[in-house]
């Protein structure tokens, strides 16, 4: 005994820790296999546990491979996007030149000629002078022949150039119809001969004038050629 102390005492702190616990270890063994029924009635089953196998390699690989998926993914989606655009583009391009040849056809079509403006109406003064100028236009027109100085001469002999003048003492008006107006005309001889463009009221002094002309073209040749009563 003596000897076994004196070796015990001789160890290291280390072996002295590593010598207890065998003891202590042999002592539990020892416990369990008189008594194995205590630890089996107290201690509950220990669930079972899968074996985790992993290495520094595998877990790179598996990080690779989720890294290269998302960058695919990405390129894909860049692609994607790129084709997008430039499909965009060459719309617009498209566009832009079907717009700048519909512009160049529209400038280069000849633009209609424009309508002559209608002439603006010839005024007239509303006097003597006036009513003549206007009747002899109208008489050119239809063709009809007549001046200014013979049509002026016939109107200060018939009426002293009163538009209202009446007749209310002739063989016409005691039959009824007496002659009016500047050129002095009875009703049916003003409807037979009055002239389209001019008034239906016979005296209203163009129409006087112009469907007496018009009378005395037809039965004279002219009013120029009538130096009387007609």
């Amino acid at each position: 005994m003596r000897s076994t102390v004196s070796a015990y005492a001789r160890l290291p702190k280390i072996h002295k820790f590593s010598v207890a616990g065998i003891a202590a270890t042999g002592a539990a063994v020892v416990a369990v296999a008189v008594a194995p029924h205590a630890f089996a009635a107290d201690a509950a089953p220990a669930a079972a546990v899968k074996p985790v196998a992993w290495s520094a390699e595998a877990f790179g690989e598996t990080q690779q491979a989720e890294l290269d998926k998302h960058v695919d993914a990405a390129a894909k989606a860049g692609a994607e996007a790129a084709a997008k655009v430039k499909v965009d583009q060459e719309r617009t391009e498209k566009q832009a030149a079907n717009r700048s040849t519909e512009r160049k056809a529209i400038a280069a079509k000849p633009a209609a000629p424009a309508k002559p403006a209608a002439p603006a109406k010839k005024a007239y003064a509303e006097n003597l002078e006036g009513w003549i100028s206007e009747s002899l236009d109208i008489l050119r027109a239809k063709g009809i022949p007549a001046s200014y100085d013979g049509i002026k001469r016939n109107i200060m002999r018939e009426s002293t150039g009163n538009p209202r003048a009446i007749n209310d003492w002739d063989i016409n008006a005691v039959n009824g119809v007496p002659s009016k107006g500047l050129l002095q005309m009875i009703d049916p001889t003003f409807k037979a001969y009055h002239v389209e463009g001019t008034s239906w009221d016979i005296y209203d002094p163009v129409a006087n004038i112009t469907a007496a002309c018009n009378y005395a073209a037809d039965k004279y040749g002219s009013m120029d050629n009538v130096n009387s009563a007609y």
